[in-house]
């Protein structure tokens, strides 16, 4: 099958969708299809058997997109909408597979080619809006609902990613048309030594403290700031390792630590690549997800799941699409809850039964053969439902 693939961020980069289309690409190509992925001008290059990249020209000079909604957007997406309507002139394709945004032009395009659209929903749109605080505006959040309605109505197939998203779907009534692709592969690990282990805990806990680790980005809706507070509330054998965020952001929170008496118990680690977290899962007797907003799983809690480490992460539907109190530690978003569930996790010796069992979880349901399965039923759910230009 020849796939045009519409991606409208930086590609790639090791961040939320990015590291979602990725793994769609691995697993397409893998299954021998045919791929042009249509992205921004930003990111680093992958190579895959049967994948060709076409970026949008660099027309605005922007070298920067931030993760969620932004303005800088709007032109990027234009340019996108113009690459793939050139595209589709000049080859023929069997479907056209979209992510984000994307999906309001690319159903317009797959209706004027008359070929199948697959919408890989990662999340919902207007609900992003309001997560990232990027407006308030009732008329432009009603917008995007109605398109995003628009969307799942006329799509072929959609890819959701979570449970929450599952039951949108089955609310809204287009629940056969919704395949549950969760995101949960992950990059090929670099081997870790004993003496990288060693030396990390000789940099960041050299009398032998307990180390707590977070990765990921530091958006608002993250629950740095709950972190931090619950962090004042540990003893002083115990330290905390944030990995993630901009140069800008480490540089905000530096300051904020600081002022809060805690740059000798929480280290900022700038992102890393993939492949090199592993070391830090690794190095640590504990891993945090303080998230207090948005509805999807995080893309850590994967990795998390399969470290073998206690996870100590917030008691919302955010997390409990995938744990329970059999796979991990769950607390109320609050400091106090979240300062005791992590000392549970570095010191009652149940912890470590609870880690146990959720890396055996991970090991058993989140497999390559899976997650090959699901592309496959995607991809048959889309051309089965196929449909001519339909009138709205």
């Amino acid at each position: 099958m020849r796939i045009l693939m519409l991606a409208p961020e930086p590609f790639f980069q090791p961040r939320g969708t990015p590291i979602s289309v990725y793994f769609r690409l691995q697993a397409l190509t893998h299954l021998g299809h045919e791929v042009t992925l249509l992205t921004y001008h930003l990111g680093e290059d992958v190579h895959f058997p049967g994948l060709k990249i076409k970026r949008v020209p660099n027309l605005f000079g922007l070298k920067r997109v931030k993760i969620g909604p932004s303005l800088a957007k709007i032109p990027l997406d234009f340019l996108l909408f113009l690459l793939a309507l050139w595209e589709l002139m000049v080859k023929k394709y069997d479907l056209i597979f979209s992510h984000e945004e994307a999906a309001f032009f690319g159903l317009v395009l797959s209706w004027w080619w008359g070929i199948p659209h697959l919408y890989d929903m990662h999340s919902s749109l207007p609900q992003q809006l309001e997560n990232f605080r990027f407006t308030s505006s009732p008329l432009l959040i009603g917008l995007f609902r109605f398109l995003e309605k628009l969307v799942l109505r006329f799509s072929s197939a959609v890819i959701v990613i979570c449970r929450d998203l599952e039951s949108k779907l089955i609310q809204e009534g287009f629940a056969s048309k919704a395949v549950l692709l969760e995101n949960f592969l992950d990059f090929p690990e670099e081997k870790v030594v004993p003496e990288a282990i060693q030396a990390i805990r000789k940099t960041y806990a050299p009398q032998g403290q307990k180390i707590v680790l977070y990765t990921g980005n530091f958006e608002p809706y993250q629950g740095i700031p709950l972190l931090l507070e619950a962090a004042r509330l540990c003893p002083q054998n115990v330290v905390f390792l944030l990995v993630g965020g901009t140069s800008s952001e480490q540089k905000a929170w530096a300051g904020k630590i600081k002022d809060m008496g805690l740059e000798n118990k929480v280290f900022l680690i700038p992102r890393v690549p993939p492949e090199k977290v592993a070391l830090y899962l690794a190095s640590a007797d504990a891993l945090v997800s303080p998230r207090l907003g948005g509805t999807n799983t995080p893309l850590k809690i994967y990795t998390y799941l399969r470290s073998g480490k206690p996870i100590v992460a917030t008691n919302l539907w955010t997390h409990r699409q995938v744990l329970t109190p059999e796979l991990a530690i769950l607390v109320e978003p609050e400091p106090e809850d979240m300062a005791r569930g992590i000392k549970f996790s570095l010191f009652n010796p149940e912890a470590q039964i609870i880690a146990a069992r959720a890396r055996q979880f991970a090991l058993r349901e989140f497999t390559p053969e899976k997650y090959y399965e699901k592309i496959e039923q995607a991809l048959k759910l889309a051309g089965k439902m196929n449909q001519p230009l339909i009138k709205i």
